[in-house]
């Protein structure tokens, strides 16, 4: 047997455990970019804005839960443990001045609870929280009509 032979099988094996490991970088380029922009500033009245905006969420009571309920989470195909790093990495790299110093990443049982238990009405939801971040703070994230 030639040294190819022996060696392809070990290479195409460590290739396919790679792709097996999609970062999150990948997995926020296939489920969020589409509507959240690469560079996540979203659609002005259409799309929320990620950057600048989504870790504001995180200082209110139901911030957490609520930025892992948006239908576009909540209705991931990712499995809890992928999304919670999805999560934790879309946070960190869009609206990092944001994340307080305390934050713990998301884990795998918080985002299964969460996504189980959203709210019936998200957009209300969303308002609601915007409207006690707005009380809170000048600066708070635009009112956007949909609830991602």
């Amino acid at each position: 047997m030639s040294r190819s032979a022996r060696i392809l099988p070990a290479v195409l094996l460590v290739l396919a455990a790679s792709a097996a490991r999609a970062d999150e970088r990948t997995d926020y380029m296939l489920e969020c970019q589409g509507c959240h922009l690469e560079d996540g500033s979203g659609t002005p009245g259409k799309v929320p804005a990620l950057r600048g905006r989504a870790a504001r969420f995180l200082v209110l009571p139901d911030g957490r839960a609520y930025t892992a309920q948006v239908p576009g989470v909540a209705n991931s195909h990712l499995s809890d443990a992928r999304l919670a790093r999805l999560l934790s990495w879309t946070l960190r790299t869009f609206d990092g001045a944001h994340v307080p110093a305390d934050f713990e990443p998301y884990s795998a049982e918080e985002v299964a609870r969460l996504r189980a238990n959203r709210p019936a009405d998200v957009a209300a939801e969303r308002a609601r929280l915007e409207a006690e971040l707005r009380s809170r703070s000048p600066i708070a994230p635009a009112t956007h009509p949909v609830a991602h």
